[in-house]
């Protein structure tokens, strides 16, 4: 069952799942109201939700005119939704209301352009827009969506698969501990309880957690950061969290929380210009950018790559790739498998020219070299998943770091080795083993060992493997085929660890 589910999310990109789960929540909430179970005007909330729409759109076309910013359609729906989700619904005749969702909107709009931090935004949009109007207009957010019961079903159950498409269950859980927590410690033990059930059943909680939380951009980029964040949010989220007789709402929770985040991550989006295409093995393109200004990161991390074109199909205008080249290199290096049925974003990508710009943010990512330099190794890759070993093992020569690490790669024919005269020369300078797995060919490759990478195989090459730390990397099948195969030889779950980054599919 698991299986099936993680195969059917790798369809679609984070963002898009998203969009789908709001949409979802909304058409359900319409249905409740038409029928009763919620007590709103299913009109109110078909108006309320196409104004704010409205709103978000203008808006967010006037301010990315104004300030030459490149702009994504679908941020703005899933903000929209959102800030449909949070206020409550109003009907035309309400000036004030309409009044409240236009400026919520507005400003929800404003914060992608104007408090933005090197072309990244610092705050939640929507949480930024509802919190200025409770400050300044006097109109809060109601956060509906997360105190009726009979939407919670919907809300947990698309709220935990947003989580398991992310990998984000450290940052949920760190944010629900510190709530329950800080429960536990502010209120009588005979309240305890009651406390509790209000919290989970009738407050924005789920919904918080899920899905405003774990927003990609204002999340910080490691997982001990992310931990810490999420029991940040959760203490200044509990119910009798107060300053004197200030108590924070939801989206104050957030917004500071989102200060925090800002000052431990990397800072700033980055503008790549095409400088040249290569391609390192058949239907493997490496597109190499220069940046508008020098950044640094680990070898084996990942990028939030936006490339806007027309008519984006379901996986959007927004990607997230491997950098395939290392923090010594002065340019910025891309590697991607293009397939028959490529997605618009690589059709797109194909299609550009020398100088045309390609923007990235959120460097994020656990999968890089240990810091011991001591420590055994044993990359295994797989088609296109070998990126992050081509940053790593370029770092390694670049720096001259000798490491004890064996690599396997694995492909279906030889013409198909990304990267070979990088590991070749890993081999001749620093010592580093390479086995090339060809899986695929009619008869033996020179220099190829023909057939799979297995157990067998690897005890083979690999004598003291039981001492050695595993970095898996290629399609998502095979990751969780080895990530299981080395769980039954005995291998412990530290010394397993996968490339994983938000929208992998």
């Amino acid at each position: 069952m698991l299986t099936w589910i993680d195969n059917t999310l790798n369809r679609v990109t984070m963002y898009r799942l998203i969009f789908y789960y709001l949409v979802t929540l909304l058409v359900a909430a319409f249905i409740f109201c038409f029928f009763g179970i919620l007590p709103y005007d299913p009109t109110a909330l078909a108006f309320s939700a196409v104004l704010i729409t409205g709103a978000c759109w203008v808006a967010n076309w006037v301010f990315s005119r104004v300030f030459e910013a490149a702009t994504n359609v679908e941020s703005v729906y899933i903000t929209a939704f959102i800030l449909a989700l949070i206020i409550r619904p109003v009907t035309a005749g309400d000036p004030t209301g309409v009044g409240f969702l236009i400026f919520a909107s507005v400003w929800a709009m404003a914060s992608k352009y104007m408090f933005a931090m090197g072309k990244k935004h610092v705050f939640n949009p929507a949480a930024f827009g509802v919190a200025l109007a409770a400050l300044t207009i006097n109109q809060s957010a109601t956060w509906w969506v997360g105190g009726n019961i009979p939407l919670l079903p919907i809300v947990f159950i698309g709220g935990a698969l947003i989580v398991r498409k992310i990998r984000r269950a450290d940052l949920v859980a760190s944010f629900m501990v510190a709530v329950f927590a800080a429960i536990a410690l502010t209120t009588s033990s005979a309240g305890v309880s009651t406390a509790l059930s209000r919290t989970i059943l009738h407050s924005s909680f789920f919904f918080f957690a899920f899905v405003m939380l774990t927003e990609p951009l204002t999340t910080p980029p490691s997982w001990p950061l992310r931990t810490a964040y999420g029991a940040f949010v959760g203490l200044l989220f509990a119910p009798n969290t107060h300053f004197g007789s200030f108590y924070l709402t939801p989206e104050l929770a957030l917004l500071i929380g989102n200060l925090f985040s800002y000052a431990v991550s990397p800072k700033g989006r980055f503008m790549l210009a095409l400088s040249r295409i290569e391609e390192p093995a058949k239907d493997v393109y490496d597109f190499i950018f220069t940046p508008d200004r020098r950044f640094s990161f680990e070898p084996g991390q990942y990028l939030e790559w936006t490339l806007g074109h027309q008519y984006p199909d379901n996986r959007g205008n927004r990607r997230y790739f491997t950098i395939a080249s290392s923090p010594t290199e002065n340019e910025v290096r891309l590697g991607v498998k293009f397939y028959p049925q490529s997605s618009s974003f690589k059709r797109s990508l194909a299609e550009m020219k020398q100088g045309g710009t390609v923007s990235v943010s959120h460097l994020a990512g656990d999968f890089v070299l240990p810091r011991n330099p001591r420590k055994k190794l044993i990359f295994i890759a797989g088609g296109i998943g070998v990126t992050p070993f081509r940053s790593m093992i370029q770092y390694l020569i670049d720096t001259k770091q000798k490491r004890d690490i064996v690599v396997f790669y694995s492909n279906k024919k030889a013409e198909d080795i990304a990267y070979k005269d990088v590991f070749d020369r890993a081999q001749r300078e620093l010592g580093i083993k390479v086995v090339y797995a060809v899986t695929n060919e009619p008869t033996p490759v020179p220099g190829t060992y023909g057939g799979m990478v297995d157990p067998r195989l690897i005890m083979q090459q690999v004598p003291d493997w039981r001492e050695r730390t595993f970095y898996i990397s290629g399609p998502h099948g095979m990751v969780d085929s080895f990530k299981t195969t080395l769980r039954n030889l005995g291998v412990s779950r530290f010394r397993i660890k996968s490339d994983f980054f938000p929208g992998f599919a």
